[in-house]
């Protein structure tokens, strides 16, 4: 079973960088798709990024076009998020998720099924 972990979270003030990481176990993250997904306190969870199965095409939520980031390495296991210009309502619980392979999720990642159990941004002075 495919195993997901982020780390890279923290605290952090506005206008600053973060770089989160989901490492990958029992599995490959080669040809899923890959997302991920953010929380805050009191609203509900919704998508920050989405990267397809070829890596060819990627989405990003219209709140943190041009400051995020959504990348993969294959022979690493591991996907990242970039994040930068980081703004306080930038603040939540980050996710990252995967489907099954060689599926196709559209464009927002829409019902991956694996997923870790978060890492924590607070951005704030």
């Amino acid at each position: 079973q495919l195993q997901l972990v982020e780390s890279g979270g923290g605290l952090v003030q506005p206008g600053g960088s973060l770089r989160l990481s989901c490492a990958a176990s029992g599995g490959t993250l080669d040809s899923r798709a890959i997302g991920w997904f953010r929380q805050a306190p009191g609203k509900e969870r919704e998508v920050v990024a989405c990267i397809t199965i070829s890596a060819g095409s990627t989405y990003y939520t219209d709140s943190v076009k041009g400051r995020f980031t959504i990348s993969r390495d294959n022979a690493k296991n591991t996907v990242y998020l970039e994040m930068n210009s980081l703004k306080p309502e930038d603040t939540a619980v980050y996710y990252c998720a995967a489907g099954n392979r060689y599926i196709n999720y559209g464009p927002k990642c829409a019902g991956l099924r694996y997923w870790g159990k978060g890492t924590l941004v607070t951005v704030s002075s």
